[in-house]
């Protein structure tokens, strides 16, 4: 997919904050020596932990090349990594491993979060992120959009399955194999502004496979499709502002 950092960064207060809340409800002792972010994107992340853990081996795994771009040109401390995550494993364990709104692009959760807990050390933590939102009007619409003509088609099986399980699915697979867990999903509030901007919002993320499929001529009227849905479904208030409620699910797991 052709990830495009600098739209990606349009929302870079409100996609930030949920990382950072992740990062908050880290074991206060932890004190890691190998980490790695799954999903790293741009890098801020990544950055901001090897900031905190100056003594630690910092790696930072993605498989967009424009991503690791952005994210080489930010420091040179990390050890950017170009590879899927799927098929990804460290060369030894790890003490920490975050991701932060990546793993929903994957499947197999239930074979995923194990192998995950397995590439730690004892005592180390998995702290990941991810949106729970896929029966919200943004992409409930989207679906609908994509099965609407002419699009339907070129866009079957474009748009991927709801991946991301309840959070008692994710108690299940992880319990087994951990000696703490912390599981809680929160719904930010997101106070936007502009013309558009759910959609504008839904085009660093989630449009992205589906504008990769289209044509330049049947991408533009798809998105005035769809903006026009999503305004209804989002209206802009008579102060200028669109309130678009997300909700994520957060994991902290320490390994037994």
């Amino acid at each position: 997919m052709a990830w495009n950092p600098e739209h990606y960064e349009l929302f870079a207060a409100l996609r930030r904050r949920p990382a950072r809340d992740l990062i908050a409800a880290l074991p206060a002792t932890i004190m890691p020596r190998r980490i790695a972010d799954l999903g790293c994107g741009g890098g801020q992340l990544a950055c901001e932990l090897a900031e905190r853990w100056p003594q630690a081996e910092m790696r930072g795994v993605d498989s967009s090349p424009a991503m690791l771009a952005t994210a080489r040109a930010r420091s040179a401390r990390v050890d950017w990594i170009e590879a899927a995550l799927e098929d990804w494993a460290p060369a030894e364990p790890l003490d920490l491993i975050v991701s932060n709104a990546a793993l929903h692009w994957l499947g197999n959760h239930a074979g995923l979060f194990p192998r995950l807990m397995a590439a730690l050390n004892p005592g180390g933590v998995l702290a990941v992120q991810m949106p729970r939102n896929f029966d919200a009007p943004s992409h409930t619409l989207l679906r609908q959009t994509a099965a609407e003509a002419p699009w339907a088609a070129q866009l079957a099986g474009v748009i991927p399955e709801i991946r991301v399980h309840s959070p008692t699915a994710y108690c299940d697979w992880l319990v087994p194999h951990a000696r703490s867990l912390d599981l809680w999903e929160t719904e930010y509030l997101q106070v936007m502004t502009g013309d558009q901007p759910v959609l504008a919002w839904l085009k660093g993320t989630t449009l992205v496979p589906v504008l990769d499929r289209l044509p330049a001529s049947q991408a533009e009227a798809f998105l005035d499709r769809l903006g026009a849905h999503l305004a209804a479904a989002y209206p802009r208030r008579a102060d200028g502002l669109t309130l678009f409620p997300f909700r994520r699910l957060f994991v902290v797991a320490t390994r037994a």
